[in-house]
């Protein structure tokens, strides 16, 4: 059960720094194609969320939701880590 959860553990730890290298690597290209394409922080969707701070709310529940499904995740291993040692 110990191994899994580590195994659990270390892969949600890689999979934002893999993120994290992935864009680092590739900055230059992005800065220039951001450059040339339109601004979008100033389209309709984006003045909806920042307007009364809808961004933030809709953070929090991503947020919550992620949370959630780990949480589940560990308590499934714990159950299955039981029933592994019944047998």
């Amino acid at each position: 059960m110990a191994k899994r959860l580590s195994y659990l553990l270390l892969v949600c730890l890689m999979l934002p720094i893999t993120a994290a290298i992935a864009q680092a690597t590739d900055t230059a290209r992005v800065v220039n194609e951001v450059v040339q394409q339109q601004n979008t922080e100033t389209g309709p969707v984006n003045e909806f969320f920042r307007s009364n701070n809808k961004i933030y709310v809709a953070v929090g529940i991503l947020v919550i939701i992620f949370t959630c499904i780990i949480l589940y995740l560990v308590r499934l291993d714990r159950r299955i880590g039981k029933l592994e040692k019944e047998n």
